[in-house]
Order: structure tokens, then sequence, then C-alpha cells
């Protein structure tokens, strides 16, 4: 197993040197309570863990780290953790999205200034996923991913509840009056039953299951319940993992390769997941110096079917998804269209990784001849209202909406479309195209996930569940409707959503992979020539970093500083 020997490991530098600096080192070790032979010549394995006391996907982190470093100590490696920014999907605004490249610095400056071998990252909830893989992959230890998990399914009078699916389709019962406060209360009360992420196949399980197919998680964790023991079990297994990766000298670059990057956009795809993982994965792949692109997604989306049975594309949950043979199960039946012979952490290859996994349940994971969708669910879109691009995933959108076209009615911001939405003299029918701008990476800001616009309320009392809806905003991975997204360039930087005015038509065609503006160009070019940029909202601080730095939709929203390639000079120990 050993490739090293212990004076070749980064520690090393640290702590193993006859110089001051490592006297001083182990004199503060020692501060810390640790005696010179519990980490001299081991690996020292740094687990960064994203728990706080604000975060209920993460809530049970805190012990997690404990069985990751009890794995870590039996292998015969020495673990620190460090706590790192938490990324609350459901508390932190205007978004965590404007967060998540705060996160992957933190993690990649972490992981290059201190004393540590090797990497393994906990987290799990939507944004940590990818800001935690960035990062790593910018300093390329050896590293493994525990997946938080997802949360037990919900419960209300009899129905079996998602967390954020059936929260939306529950208030927008409200608004239509179909049930009161009290059914609310029940319903707020059985939405989310336990510690974990969401459990329908939204953004944290969508990047969690992409990591597990890039290979660097431990298999199968990606789908196992936050509070099952098995996810214990796993934490600990991923703490042995590290150890043998340092020993062995695996770094992260080794699977982080387009092959995997390429296995991780079908695996997207075949789960019907979150429009959230185009984004997350071009950045996480520009960070791998390997070129990802929205092509890559929609060849990739034209071939492969959706075999996972799951909200909201679906009908089951993450629970059943696991118990069905989680993601081995589902990668097995999709072999042909990846690339077997890459290699894993776990594994010479992921054909060995799946060799023997089988399928429980023919409902929740599909066979290839009978599909859930026989393409996938996620399509890019072009045309004159989004050169750049734009997706939609279009497997939770109403079939009769995929071809369509209709007036626009337009809202500058989000705080306009909440004043005016339900105002009975807004002029709007089912037919009509609602536009949301200034709801991008600079506009919104942080592109938050504003995408799934809410229907009027007196539509949703005729009936009314689904409107073709436009922005340049994200939407939750739980949410479903014909919502057009990602829109780039943005509204802000005076794409051509700048330009759309209330009674514009526009045509929306799937199939075709078409968003078309049908205003002619005179006209566009005389509303360019008056349009004029909003004000920069940032003064100073890290918002004003951003709206400096940050790039659009198309290419990941990453800094574009640190998105490009250079070299960063190695840690001095002394």
């Amino acid at each position: 197993m050993t490739g090293k020997r212990p004076e070749d490991l980064r520690s090393h530098a640290w702590y193993g040197t006859d110089g001051l600096r490592s006297f001083s080192h182990r004199a503060r070790t020692r501060q810390l309570g640790y005696l010179p032979e519990e980490h001299l010549g081991k690996p020292v394995i740094a687990v960064l863990n994203t728990w706080s006391d604000i975060n209920p996907c993460h809530q049970h982190l805190r012990e997690r780290a404990e069985a990751v470093k009890r794995g870590v100590w039996q292998a015969g490696g020495f673990p620190l953790e460090f706590p790192v920014a938490t990324l609350s999907e459901t508390f932190q605004k205007p978004t965590p999205m404007l967060y998540r490249n705060l996160l992957a610095m933190e993690t990649e400056e972490l992981l290059r200034s201190y004393p540590v071998d090797g990497a393994v990252l906990m987290g799990g909830c939507d944004k940590t996923t990818p800001a935690l893989l960035m990062g790593a992959a910018s300093v390329d230890l050896p590293t493994v991913f525990v997946p938080a998990g997802p949360m037990l399914r919900g419960h209300w009078r009899g129905q079996t509840l998602g967390s954020g699916t059936d929260m939306w389709k529950y208030w927008d019962d409200k608004r239509a009056g179909l049930i009161g406060d009290c059914e609310l209360a029940e319903l707020e009360c059985g939405l989310a039953r336990s510690p974990g992420h969401c459990m329908t196949m939204g953004t944290a399980s969508t990047m969690t299951a992409a990591a597990e197919a890039l290979g660097v998680t431990e298999p199968g964790a990606s789908s196992i319940p936050a509070v099952d023991s098995g996810h214990s079990r796993m934490a600990a297994a991923a703490g042995r993992r590290s150890v043998e990766l340092v020993w062995r000298d695996r770094r992260l670059s080794e699977f982080l390769t387009r092959e995997a990057y390429q296995d991780a956009v079908a695996t997207v795809v075949a789960l019907g997941g979150s429009t959230n993982a185009v984004i997350h994965l071009i950045a996480m792949a520009g960070r791998s110096g390997v070129r990802l692109t929205l092509d890559d997604f929609d060849t990739i989306s034209r071939r492969v079917p959706v075999l996972a049975n799951l909200r909201p594309g679906g009908a089951h949950l993450m629970e059943d998804f696991h118990y069905a043979g989680g993601l081995p199960g589902l990668l097995a039946r999709l072999i042909d269209h990846l690339h077997p012979d890459r290699p894993t952490i776990a594994h010479t290859t992921l054909r060995e990784q799946l060799a023997g996994a089988r399928v429980h349940d023919e409902d929740v994971i599909r066979s290839r001849d009978d599909p859930l969708s026989p393409e996938g669910g996620v399509a890019v879109l072009r045309g004159n209202l989004a050169p750049d691009g734009a997706v939609i995933k279009h497997i939770a959108a109403a079939e009769r909406l995929l071809r369509h076209t209709g007036p626009a009615v337009v809202f500058e911001d989000y705080r306009a479309m909440l004043a005016g939405i339900d105002d009975p003299e807004l002029d709007i029918t089912a037919d009509s195209v609602l536009v949301l701008r200034g709801s991008g990476p600079l506009g919104g800001p942080g592109m938050p996930e504003y995408g799934m616009l809410p229907i009027p309320d007196r539509l949703l009392k005729q009936g009314v569940r689904d409107m073709v809806r436009i922005s340049d905003a994200r939407m939750s991975g739980t949410s479903y409707g014909a919502c057009v997204l990602h829109i780039a360039p943005e509204s802000h930087v005076g794409g051509p959503l700048a330009l759309v005015r209330t009674g514009d038509r526009i045509t929306l065609d799937v199939p075709s992979r078409l968003l078309r503006l049908e205003v002619g160009e005179a006209e566009l070019v005389r509303r360019r020539q008056r349009w004029q940029r909003p004000p920069k909202r940032y003064g100073r601080g890290y918002g004003a970093l951003y709206q400096e730095h940050i790039t659009q939709a198309d290419t990941g929203c990453d800094f574009d500083f640190l998105a490009r390639p250079g070299r960063v000079p190695a840690a001095d120990a002394g």
C-alpha cells in the first residue's frame, strides 16, 4: 500500500525537521494535548466540517466528524477537524450561492496553508459539495468526500411528503384556497423530520450523487439516509480511505478527469437532477483544468435516459432510491454511457466498483426498456433571448408548454414580482410568459433561486398549475414547472433579457432547443441604445470582490481569478 515514506509526507516539513520551527510546531501540538508519537510520521488528515447550529441539513455532521476521525485513527493517521463556512441553504440570504466561492476559497487556502497531507470534506446541502470540491481540486491533495445524506421522508395525513417539492405544491394549494391555516401548520410539522438534506432529487442529492459518480466518495455513499447507522460506518470508512490515499499518493486530479466529469453529467441526467448541477459541474471542472460546457450537457442529455423515478420529476424519494440499489444500481444500468475504465478512490476502475451492483425495485430505478423518459431531463436552449444559453428541466414541466408562444409579463426584479403577481389589475392569462430579470449572478446578487415564479392566485384558483416562466435566476432542484433559467448573459450586464417589454411575444421550443424574442432586430437595437446599466451594489467587502470578478452562468459563476490556470507558491513551513 505504501508509496510514500514518513519523511515524504507534506506535514514532515512542519513537524519532522531539526529546525526551530519544527520545535515550535511540536511544542504547540503538545499544547493541544498530543504526544509526538501520536502524530509524527503519520498522515495528517484535515476534516473539513460544514456543521453549524443553523444548518439543519448538516445537524448530524458534528457526530459524523467523530466517525471520520475514528477511521483516520484506525488507519494510522492523525485527524484534525476544521470548521468551515456552513452555507445553510434555508437561512442564508440573499442566497448561499453568493458565498459558494467564499467557501471554495476558504477550503483552498486552509488546505494549502496548514500541515495536512490529505483531506476529508464533509458537506451535502446544495452549495457545500461544489464549493468544497472546487477548493480541494485547486490544491490537489488526496481527498475523500463525505455526503451528508438525505433526511427521512415526510408524512402528512397518510401522504408521503418530499421536502421542497411538496412545500411548493401545498403552498400553491393554500393560495388557491384548497387548504387552510390548520392544514398548513400540520404540513409545517411533517415536512422535515430529521437531520439531512432534501430527500427529493433536489440540488443536494444531485450534487452528492455527482460526487459519487466522479469517484471521490465511498461506493454507495450519496444516498445513505443521514440518520441510518450505515452513514456513520461510511464516514469511518472515508477516514480510513483518506490515510490509504495519502500513503499511495493518489491525488484528487487522478480522479477528476474529463471522463469523470462527463460521467457526472450522465449521472445528473439519468437522475432527472437539478439544473443547478449545470453551473456547479462547469465550475468544478474548470478548477480541475477540464473544459466542460453547456453543449456537453445537451449532448449527453439527448442520449442518456432518465432511469430514476424520483421527485420532482417522478414519484419516489431518496430512501426508496437507496434501498432500491442506490447510485451503484443506477450506474450499472448505464455502463455503456460511462467511462468504466477510469479509477475511483475505492477501486482500480469504475467497472470494478459497479461489479455486482443490483436493482431491487424496478419502479424506483427503471430499466433501459422502461425509462421515466427516453432522454435526459435537462435541455440547453439558445436563441436571441439567450445567446450564451439557458436551461430548462423539461422532465418536470407540463408537456403542453414545451412548445409555446405567448405574450411577456415583465417584472424588473423579485420584489416587484412579489408586489405585483397577485394584483387583480395585472393583464395576464395562462398563455402569458412570466419574465423576471435582475436576478442573475450580479443582478440578484448571487443568482438566487427565484426562477420558479409564482403563478397568480386567481389563475391557481382556475386550476392553472404551470406556466412558462423565464429568468436569469436559478431555481431549487426540488422545484418543478416550465421554468427557463440561467439566461446568459444576464439582464444586469445588458443581456437581451434586459430589453424585453410586457406584451412582447416569446417562443419556447424545447424539442428545437430554442428560446426566441419575437421582436425585430432594429427595434432591439433602439432599446439597447436607451438601456442603462444598473449601479454597483457594493462599495466594499466581499460583495465588492464578488461583483468585480464573478463570471456568468454559462461558465460556472466562479471568480475569474480562481478559474484561470496559474502558479500558486507552496506553503513555507519555515
